[in-house]
């Protein structure tokens, strides 16, 4: 059987000092992805507030010009129906002519 070295081996020193100084890398590695990751949410956070806000607005104008839009067809349709109340009275005044006259040749 081989016997225990007292020395200690360089190999292995060595070998810790690779392993401390991969765990300090990585440490530093692990921090800078979380803080990286930390001002990725909170930009995300603001941005689905402005999403929001404009979601908001967009729903607010749709109404706006849903409105708009039936008082535009209210005013366009305005003046038809003024026509059709005229002709409407045209012809009364002319079914009451027709009656009168009708009634004026019969004597009354």
């Amino acid at each position: 059987m081989p016997e225990k070295s007292t020395e200690s081996c360089p190999d292995l020193a060595r070998l810790e000092r690779q392993v401390k100084e991969l765990q300090r890398q990585n440490g530093e590695d692990h921090k800078e992805i979380r803080d990286r990751l930390s001002k990725a949410e909170m930009t995300n956070a603001v941005q689905n507030e402005r999403y929001d806000a404009i979601l908001g607005k967009l729903e607010e104008l749709s109404r706006k010009h849903d409105s708009l839009t039936r008082k535009l067809e209210e005013l366009e349709a305005k003046p038809g129906r003024r026509w059709e109340s005229l002709a409407e009275k045209a012809v009364w005044a002319v079914c009451a002519a027709v009656i009168a006259f009708l009634l004026g040749g019969m004597g009354l």
